[in-house]
């Protein structure tokens, strides 16, 4: 699973860590690959972002996390990780790579004390032309000697970090208020339907999303699982109906959803700590 800086907090935190911390640009690269092509068991010595300009491929981390990368994205590694990628389609690949080292670890306060850098991960800021030509000047500067040709290329790195935190930033920030928007959806639509059968690919599929996603978004904001919220919510108005009068505890379980009374009552039992006719008798 691939690591993602998915939240404004996560961007300005690493917004926060390039303001505060020192670093060395050690190396600067421009790379094309072929099509089809493969590059395997990369060992990264430094961290280093990859921005990529031209073409898509799979990039492996360690044999396990999956990245895809096209042109816009821009992803991250840190030292020690092994790095595999597989060029997909019929263009070529490029991208530049900017290596660097951490010359101090001084965290923003209320940090981890492990770097949010040790970690690798993708950004999805969109493309730029402007930024292709900073990338462009940045590779073509760096091996100059000139004090002053240094400071520009360590400038522009951190105005691309800028921009890409910026953009990235502010689509999240977009993309959060639609999944908010589409988990209060689905809330009322637990509301309405609980009486019925419901299953999370339902749900997810009904909110435009995929089960993953959507568990993911629900427990954000809600707090909990969507399938424990739906039991939750159907435990409440069994509760409700159990107060307001003398229904049989078969229709009661019927009229929130549960077919099988004797399910109905383990779940009743496990949520409120009584069985559904102990509920009753204590109100």
């Amino acid at each position: 699973m691939e690591r993602g800086w998915d939240s404004v907090t996560d961007i300005d935190k690493l917004a926060l860590l390039f303001a505060r911390c020192s670093f060395t640009i050690t190396d600067v690269f421009r790379i094309t690959i072929q099509p089809s092509s493969l590059l395997s068991d990369f060992k990264t010595k430094n961290y280093g972002f990859l921005f990529v300009v031209r073409g898509e491929a799979r990039f492996c981390v360690n044999e396990s996390a999956m990245y895809m990368l096209h042109a816009g994205s821009v992803f991250h590694a840190a030292p020690g990780m092994t790095l595999d990628a597989q060029v997909i389609g019929g263009s070529e690949f490029e991208y530049y790579t900017v290596f660097y080292t951490m010359d101090d670890r001084k965290e923003p306060p209320g940090a981890d004390s492990a770097c949010e850098l040790d970690v690798h991960f993708k950004l999805e800021p969109g493309v730029r032309p402007e930024e292709a030509e900073m990338l462009s000047v940045l590779h073509q500067q760096y091996r100059a000697t000139e004090g002053i040709t240094t400071l520009q290329v360590k400038s522009l790195l951190l105005q691309l970090l800028y921009q890409v935190l910026l953009r990235s930033r502010q689509r999240d920030s977009a993309s959060g208020a639609s999944h908010r928007s589409s988990i209060e959806d689905a809330v009322a639509y637990i509301h309405g339907h609980y009486m019925k059968p419901l299953t999370l690919d339902e749900l997810a599929e009904l909110h435009g999303m995929n089960v993953k996603q959507f568990s993911y978004f629900f427990h954000k904001y809600i707090g909990v699982r969507p399938i424990d919220y739906v039991i939750q919510h159907r435990m409440e108005r069994a509760g409700e109906l159990l107060r307001g009068g003398t229904y049989p505890i078969r229709d009661v379980a019927f009229s929130v959803g549960y077919a099988n009374s004797l399910y109905f009552s383990r779940l009743f039992r496990k949520r409120f700590g009584v069985s559904p006719s102990e509920y009753r008798n204590d109100k």
